[in-house]
């Protein structure tokens, strides 16, 4: 029982752990809160635990309960020599290791089972995450296995330290009980044994009266059961041989009777006998006991016997009576007796038909009493059930710990863990004509800004059903991240399945989603990649997909891309075009390119525009165009402007030291620049003029709905004595009423409407509209890619007020520009 217990109490408790390595191994940046949280919901179930730890790279910084375990925070396995050589173990044979009991750092003792935890990568490679130690606690895994119960009868020794069974050291009970002739079982552990030793107290030659209840499956089995039926046997031998033998002496039959009767005494086993024919019963002293019968040598009969048996087993026990005389054969019977008092007793009754020489029949047997084999047997049973219970219960936990593990849970749809599972499990059958679907949200962000996370959570949970409704039971459906989806068809029917699908869900998705009273409107763009001739593995496939999504978004979203051979090149070219921009930012090879700007009347200099180039090492100088929208994907373009206006601004100080005075310069400004909360710290760490610098920005980024930060940054730069710019002016779409609320310096004319103006009335009508925009609320109007005279004197009949393009001259290098202006002077001076 004992044994069991402590097989038992071990087992339940390492199970429930390794259903928490099963989560960390999903979770490995797992917090402390986190971590208190799963481990507090396994502790609720009773247990021996005391404490869990979790060692991310063999040092603890995760514990519960953290109250009386602070002591073990910090503790590096890998130098402490106690435990150093276990965790090594768990970790190099990727095993539970059971270590103890071990003194530990916060007190007390306690056996450890560490088992090691395994985070599986994206490439199919398992890396070392560190050791999960479950301390089971020394006196209550003792208390409970019943090893510290004080009216225990024996003496029990437990060998096996560490697990090493009998090569292991004692480290529980007495040392005598070793070398006492002990009964010994082995206890099984999750990893090796421990064996527990066992012999009665005060040893082997203590009175059977201590000690009967440890041999009382010997007693019975030898003599409670054999000796009587023997000694019945021979007695009814001896009495049919008495029968015939009239000359057996007096004595010898004293003697007989004297060595039944200590050998019933001795086994507690009540003797009766039945005549079959007079129906006359004798019982002895100890059947009356048995029975509940006072011992007044009254005489007994059936019905005594029937009478004092428990109404629920007087059927089976009769039935089973009368069988035995029927067949005249020997008689076994279990069943339950009822005294006066209302005490149940569990009797086992065995016995055997034979006739007289005279022809009569008899029925003779014992009964003794087996209350205590069956409350043990009971007792068995319930901790089997338990056992078989707490095992469901973790099986149960395991599995919903396995199901959260590999689903996300506010879409129910499997996470990117089950799909790389399920992508690592394709074979050759799902690996031709299947297809990959990545599916991204459009203005999700939005959603969530405007409405909450709640509205946000809403569209995803849409976005699940309408992809779920729109597949088939043989695509697997996933959400991989915050607002991406994949769609995997393992074997698609036609080709044009994928792109019916996308259709579908792209056309379903267009549909407004109600939440709280508002109607949220989200759209879908959809990266497709075949594999119509089994050429990509299915992880490669998700990369494919990947890449038309790309293209999908900047063509303008809401759509679907599939993947061709030649955007998977232009998408290394840009790759390779990313990386050389921040090898290029590194070594600043972005450098500022100057272009002047004249007075549209007197075409004299009134300001130059910084614009940047790109000095590549093997393809020479670059434009903005060739460069800017992957360095926008970058989120480097801050970095590129922070560049061009310090570059500007030292030149500028240069110039004007050495006599070279300049009007202004004007300086290109990002949307990023605008939305960092630190622009105006840093213009002001900047040494500059008031009026001499000036900033361009975008039309696109004074919308009406800018936020407060470029709000505030702009009216800020304004009180820097930093102009304001408008460039590519009509090409946005701002209201007249965000342009009031700007009040900019200039509006500049993009080259589009300036180009078409020589050959074009209505072009001309046009500029001469934004020129009456600029003229109506005190703005300067530039119009810049001006490349003929003849486009030169349209704009200043137009109104323009200043010019800028090739036709005066080029964006260039800072020296050039200084030679450009001293010839200008030196002519003037002429």
């Amino acid at each position: 029982m004992i044994r069991t217990k402590l097989e038992g109490h071990i087992n339940s408790n390492i199970q429930l752990v390794r259903g928490l390595v099963s989560t960390i191994a999903t979770e490995p940046d797992m917090s402390q809160e986190r971590f208190a949280e799963l481990v507090g919901s396994l502790l609720k179930n009773r247990s021996q635990l005391r404490n869990i730890a979790g060692a991310p790279e063999l040092v603890i910084s995760l514990m519960y309960p953290l109250e009386g375990n602070e002591k073990a925070i910090g503790l590096d396995y890998r130098r402490n020599q106690a435990q150093r050589d276990a965790a090594l173990k768990a970790r190099d044979l990727n095993e539970l290791i059971l270590a103890g009991p071990v003194n530990l750092v916060q007190g007390g003792q306690g056996f450890i089972g560490r088992l090691p935890v395994f985070v599986d990568g994206e490439d199919g490679s398992r890396t070392f995450w560190g050791i999960v130690s479950a301390v089971v606690d020394v006196e209550m895994l003792y208390r409970d296995s019943g090893l510290l119960d004080p009216n225990l009868p024996i003496d029990i020794a437990v060998f096996g330290r560490d697990g090493l069974g009998l090569d292991g050291e004692q480290f529980y009970g007495p040392d005598h009980v070793r070398n006492s002739d002990p009964v010994s079982v082995e206890i099984s552990l999750p990893w090796g044994s421990w064996t527990l030793m066992a012999t009665p107290k005060g040893g082997w030659a203590a009175p059977a009266a201590e000690i009967w209840w440890m041999r009382l499956a010997i007693v019975i089995a030898g003599i409670l059961i054999m000796v009587p039926i023997l000694v019945t046997g021979r007695l009814i031998e001896e009495r049919q041989q008495h029968a015939t033998e009239a000359r057996r002496s007096k004595a010898q039959m004293m003697r007989l009777s004297r060595r039944l009767e200590l050998a019933l005494d001795a086994s507690k086993v009540g003797v009766w006998e039945l005549d079959l024919v007079t129906s006359k019963l004798v019982w002895d002293a100890r059947m009356n006991e048995l029975y509940g019968y006072p011992d007044d040598d009254g005489e007994r009969t059936y019905e005594h016997w029937r009478d004092a048996l428990h109404p629920d087993d007087v059927a089976k026990a009769e039935q089973e009576f009368r069988k035995a005389i029927d067949v005249k054969g020997r008689y076994y019977s279990n069943f339950r007796v009822k005294h006066p008092g209302g005490d149940i007793r569990n009797i086992r009754a065995i016995g055997a038909v034979y006739e007289e020489p005279d022809g009569s029949s008899r029925i003779v047997g014992v009964n003794w009493d087996v209350t205590a084999d069956v409350a043990l047997n009971e007792d068995l049973r319930r901790a089997k059930q338990l056992s078989d219970a707490r095992n469901a219960e973790l099986e149960v936990a395991k599995a919903h710990i396995e199901y959260n593990s590999l689903h996300d849970p506010l879409t129910n749809l499997p996470n990117r863990r089950y799909l790389d599972n399920e992508l690592s499990g394709v074979g050759s059958l799902y690996s031709a004509n299947s297809a990959m679907l990545h599916i991204d949200l459009d203005r999700f962000k939005q959603i969530n800004d405007t409405h909450g996370h709640s509205a946000g959570d809403a569209v995803l949970v849409h976005a699940s059903k309408v992809l779920k409704s729109n597949s088939t039971k043989d695509d697997f459906v996933a959400r991989i991240g915050g607002d991406e989806f994949v769609i995997f068809c393992r074997t698609s029917k036609s080709k044009g399945y994928p792109i019916e699908l996308a259709e579908r869900i792209i056309s379903e998705m267009k549909r407004p989603i109600s939440h709280d009273g508002h109607q949220c409107r989200v759209g879908v763009s959809v990266g497709i990649a075949r594999n119509e001739e089994n050429l990509f593995s299915p992880h490669q496939l998700l990369i494919n997909a990947d890449i038309a999504l790309y293209r999908a978004k900047n063509l303008g979203r809401n759509r679907y891309e599939v993947f061709t051979p030649l955007l998977q090149i232009e998408t290394i070219r840009n790759k390779r075009i990313a990386d050389e921009i921040l090898y290029g930012i590194e070594r600043d090879e972005f450098v500022a390119y100057f272009q002047p700007q004249f007075d549209a009347q007197s075409l004299d200099l009134v300001g130059i525009e910084a614009l940047v180039r790109w000095h590549h090492p093997t393809d020479g100088v670059l434009a903005p165009g060739y460069f800017m929208k992957i360095a926008e994907e970058l989120h480097v373009i801050s970095q590129i402007d922070r560049s061009v206006l310090l570059q500007s601004t030292r030149l500028f100080k240069m110039w004007e030291a050495a006599g070279m005075t300049l009007p202004k310069v004007s300086v290109n400004v990002s949307s990023k620049r605008l939305h960092d909360e630190g622009l105006i710290e840093e213009i002001k760490g900047i040494d500059f003029e008031p009026g001499t610098v000036s900033f361009e920005l975008v039309e696109s980024i004074f919308l009406d709905d800018c936020n407060d930060v470029v709000k505030s940054n702009i009216d800020q730069i304004k009180k820097l004595g930093i102009d304001i710019e408008v460039d590519d002016f009509g090409t946005g779409h701002a209201s007249i009423v965000s342009l009031l609320q700007l009040k900019p310096r200039r509006l500049k004319i993009d080259r589009q409407f300036v180009d078409p103006i020589v050959s074009s009335s209505a072009q001309q009508n046009l500029v001469a509209s934004i020129v009456d925009i600029g003229r109506s609320f005190d703005i300067e109007v530039v119009a810049e890619g001006v490349e003929t005279m003849e486009h030169a004197w349209i704009l200043r009949d137009l109104g323009c007020n200043i010019l800028q393009g090739h036709a005066f001259a080029p964006a260039m290098l800072p020296d050039d520009l200084i030679r450009m202006l001293q010839v200008q002077k030196l002519a003037h001076v002429s």
